[in-house]
């Protein structure tokens, strides 16, 4: 029997590596005599720089960065040479040399909302100056193109604080400095000078979600609560991105239109803020990572496939890579399981669903028994 494991994270659990590695141990326990492939999922959020480095046997770099408050934190990037990725994955970069480094930046790394205890929460303070610290790093490297992964953010200040390290200016009427262009301080910014570096590489974004930069399916109305934004400061914060959207769009002589672009609003508008300054460019993360670790061969080969992530809901089939290998291994007629924290009720797939929680298991207490539940229904299904 030849088996893929390919899990996404359980969000504040385990990370995707570590889910699959319990449940290869688990099925070696029983069955030491059947073949594991082991692959685990990224979203473009927590995991995202490593898994696909390994994957194109790359290198990780360290980096020290600031995190969400501004805080010192060890950060990373991962450099691959183009030579190593599939013929799939590059198609799906456009304008990516033929050859060359490229570099692999996760933004959940330095500013990512796993770093922020659940009472710290506040969009108002956080800031994405680490992620353009990476960015630095990674155009020093000589690295010819950068890849971002943007999922697991806990910023909305439009990349402001990415693009004050690269290069812009937030100022007051009176011409002093705003060096912390949070969204606490967009108040006291009157204008935007200055241009980025010149010698910053080609960057793509990979994003699965489509939302615009405002409205009601904008960033702060969709992404702000989770990110700590209460319901009577979000017309607030509304107003106050779109007047710095409209100030960036001025300076830099861009369309204001690309604020409704779908994925504009990706990561707190970080998404609008790089394209609108660098000219970067929005890619599928599911279909990048999909074409990037090859599991379409891979699910060819395999004759049972087990997937899965912290919820298996609509959202899942709807794009997601958990969802997408259930659609690739059912279409090839393979057996599939899904194993996740909790399922969708009513949710119907051709999969056999697996909710590894008890469904009256505080989700406290669910989040600390993960990985036990985890290799326990393993062990009873397979």
């Amino acid at each position: 029997m030849r088996v893929l494991i390919a899990f996404d994270k359980f969000k504040d659990s385990m990370n995707a590596d570590e889910a699959c590695r319990l449940t290869a141990g688990a099925i070696r326990n029983r069955h030491p005599d059947w073949s594991i492939d082991s692959a685990p999922l990224t979203d473009g959020g927590d995991g995202f720089g490593r898994i696909l480095t390994h994957s194109a046997q790359g290198e990780l770099r360290k980096v020290t960065a600031s995190g969400p408050f501004l805080e010192s934190r060890q950060g990373e990037y991962g450099l691959i040479e183009i030579d190593n990725l599939p013929a799939e994955a590059r198609t799906l970069l456009p304008g990516l040399p033929d050859s060359g480094r490229l570099a692999l930046i996760e933004m959940a790394s330095v500013n990512g909302l796993a770093l922020v205890p659940g009472e710290k929460r506040n969009p108002w303070k956080t800031i994405t100056v680490g992620t353009g610290e990476l960015i630095r790093a990674a155009a020093e490297s000589g690295a010819v193109g950068i890849l971002l992964g943007v999922g697991g953010s806990a910023t909305n200040d439009l990349g402001f604080g990415a693009l004050s390290g690269l290069g812009l200016k937030f100022l007051q009427a009176d011409g002093r400095p705003v060096t912390s262009p949070t969204p606490g301080n967009w108040k006291r910014i009157d204008r935007i000078e200055g241009a980025l570096a010149s010698d910053l590489p080609l960057i793509w974004i990979a994003c699965d979600v489509d939302n615009p930069l405002l409205g009601e399916r904008g960033a702060s109305a969709v992404f702000g609560p989770q990110k700590g934004l209460t319901a009577a400061d979000l017309p607030n914060m509304e107003a106050g991105m779109k007047r710095m959207a409209d100030l960036l769009c001025d300076h830099l002589g861009c369309r204001r239109s690309l604020q409704a672009q779908p994925g504009a609003g990706a990561a707190g508008g970080i998404s609008f803020g790089l394209m609108a300054a660098t000219g970067a460019r929005l890619v599928s993360g599911a279909d990048l990572m999909t074409a990037w670790l090859r599991l379409k061969d891979r699910i060819e080969k395999a004759d049972m496939v087990i997937t899965g992530e912290g919820r298996f809901d609509h959202s899942s089939l709807e794009g997601k890579g958990p969802g997408e290998v259930v659609a690739q291994a059912l279409a090839r007629g393979k057996r599939t399981l899904v194993f996740a924290g909790s399922i969708e009720d009513g949710l119907r797939s051709e999969a056999g669903l697996h909710a590894i929680s008890p469904v009256d298991l505080p989700l406290n207490v669910a989040l600390k028994e993960a990985a036990g539940n985890l290799v326990s229904t393993v062990n009873r299904v397979v």
